[in-house]
């Protein structure tokens, strides 16, 4: 060779690199056997069985109804994607596989940028679709809708209709569509919850509280018929006037705690309510001239009338006595809280002549001043129909039993007699009253702590006397009666022959004794309200209040 190296050592090199050994072959040989040998068998797939969905729910059949038992639980309200379709990823040769660190780490040149995933609209129908198919919820889209109706009725009833039903009509299209049943907007109270206390009310607040009044009032009030707007101090005049116009079915409208309440608000109620018999303003500031021009007007529908005694507000209670509203059966005057002694000129005479249908007539911590008109010519036929008379006040009052007999001579129908804090009133003056079925008597005394009662009384025997067989409730709280009419009394209350109807007896403050005490709660069976705080004459530990018949008649047990 020219390069000096021996032909047969360069053969043999090249022939021992491609040659195949005999020991590598036998290895190689080994190792396939081994791996065939523990191969496990191929399982045979079975065949697939068709089954129904499962129901989501059960029913079981109770004495008087069935009961639908949800049979879902947490996790099968969870959507998984069917596996049938899915495919695998293949993996591209020549491209390793690309980890979420090293992508986040990995610089892209300018111009390329990350393809953001897709969201397909309406991405979550699919979920929703499955549910129906397999059955899951399903009683929340097949419940009737008369089934939902009644069920909010009874939360209407205890909780009224707003903000409950706008509440659940965002819920579903379901409850959407029970919400809107006109016979649950029948009674709607809607409050102030706009306006936090001590903020002054935006221009977008304002026009967005008018637009929901108005929307509501054009589809849901339709059927109302008790409209109440409460703590409203803008915007009334709005609410009223969009109310009337939607309303034709209304009857009763009520404005408590309102202000700026103009004569534009009893206009509109004037040209649309043709049913409206009951208007209530107690305690909201309202122009006396637009009411007053209302009720000359349109006064002769109305069945209920109720304010509150200010300064211009004899004006209505004029108004009524002229007769401009001869169908008037309830009459409500009452004052503020804080407006302390309250005084107001009434003529009764007129007011008999004006409503001579009345009813209820109620004066609420307001103290009647007799008054007499120029034009009287004297003659009256009382209140004929009169079943229920209030004069409860908690100052001192100046009525008599001539202003009583004057009020009441000719009501022979009385059956509640409210003259707690008349002090005046005897027992001779009320046992001459002309009412024979009097079933309730509140003649308690509840002054404040300035005003003190020191007479004696005496003459209780007359009333128990006369009404004995009538009395349900009966309220003598410190009245200063003698232990020996006290005594006699009860014993008329206990002669009852039959069933006592006496229900609510209120002794409070009186001077009551033990024996006495024993003979009316012995033969009043009835009797499930027992007031004996403050009782002097009684022992140690009876002097409380009892309620109910079983602590009634554990207190005869101690008495015997």
């Amino acid at each position: 060779m020219e390069d000096g190296t021996p032909a047969g050592l360069s053969v043999g090199i090249a022939d021992a690199d491609n040659a195949p050994s005999s020991s590598s072959a036998a290895s190689t040989r080994k190792r396939t056997s081994d791996v065939l040998r523990n191969a496990k068998p191929k399982k045979k797939k079975k065949a697939k069985v068709s089954r129904p969905p499962r129901l989501g729910y059960t029913v079981e059949q109770g004495e008087d109804m069935l009961l639908i038992i949800s049979n879902t639980n947490q996790y099968d309200n969870i959507w998984r994607p069917n596996a049938k379709g899915r495919k695998k990823k293949k993996i591209l040769k020549g491209k390793a596989k690309v980890t979420p660190a090293k992508k986040k780490n990995m610089v892209l040149p300018k111009g390329k940028a990350t393809k953001k995933p897709l969201i397909k609209k309406g991405g979550l129908e699919p979920t929703l679709q499955h549910h129906q198919e397999e059955g899951f919820d399903s009683w929340g889209q097949s419940l009737p809708v008369e089934v939902l109706v009644n069920i909010f009725k009874m939360v209407v009833h205890q909780d009224g209709a707003v903000p409950f039903l706008c509440r659940v009509a965002k819920v579903c299209h379901l409850w959407n569509a029970a919400a809107a049943s006109p016979a649950l907007w029948r009674r709607v109270s809607v409050g102030y919850c706009w306006l936090e206390p001590g903020k002054t009310q935006l221009p977008k607040t304002e026009l967005k509280i008018r637009n929901t009044v108005s929307w509501l009032a054009q589809n849901r009030f339709s059927q109302v018929r008790d409209f109440s707007l409460n703590h409203w101090k803008n915007n009334v005049d709005h609410v009223v006037e969009v109310v009337s116009q939607s309303c034709p079915h209304l009857r009763s409208l009520k404005l408590s705690y309102c202000t700026g309440v103009t004569e534009k608000a009893f206009q509109s109620l004037s040209g649309s309510c043709r049913s409206l018999d009951s208007i209530n303003v107690q305690y909201s500031e309202i122009q006396v001239e637009g009411l007053v021009t209302f009720l000359e007007s349109y006064g002769s529908q109305l069945r209920q009338i109720l304010f509150t005694h200010g300064p211009r507000n004899d004006r209505l209670l004029t108004a009524i006595s002229r007769g401009c509203c001869p169908e008037l059966k309830l009459l409500e005057i009452n004052t503020k809280l804080d407006s302390g002694y309250c005084q107001l000129p009434i003529c009764i005479q007129a007011l008999q002549n004006g409503c001579p249908k009345l009813q209820t007539f109620r004066m609420l911590n307001v103290i009647p001043m007799p008054k007499m008109t120029r034009n009287w010519s004297g003659s009256t036929s009382g209140f004929p129909l009169l079943e229920e008379l209030c004069m409860a006040t908690t100052a001192v009052s100046f009525m008599t039993d001539q202003d009583l007999t004057k009020i009441v001579y000719d009501s022979p129908k009385l059956r509640v007699l409210d003259l707690r804090g008349c002090s005046r009133i005897t027992a001779a003056g009320l046992s001459s009253l002309p009412c024979e079925e009097l079933e309730c008597l509140y003649w308690g005394l509840y002054f404040s702590s300035n005003v003190t009662v020191s007479l004696s009384k005496k003459g209780i025997h007359l009333l128990t006397q006369k009404w004995s067989g009538t009395l349900q409730e009966l309220d003598l709280a410190n009245q200063l009666f003698s232990e020996e009419d006290m005594e006699i009394a009860m014993g008329h209350l206990a002669q009852r022959t039959g069933e006592n109807p006496l229900r609510s007896l209120n002794l409070s403050g009186t001077k009551v004794t033990t024996p006495a005490l024993r003979l009316v709660i012995g033969q009043s069976t009835a009797l499930n309200y027992l007031n004996l705080s403050s009782c002097r004459y009684l022992p140690r530990g009876l002097k409380k209040l009892y309620r109910g018949q079983e602590e009634i008649h554990q207190l005869l047990d101690k008495l015997e």
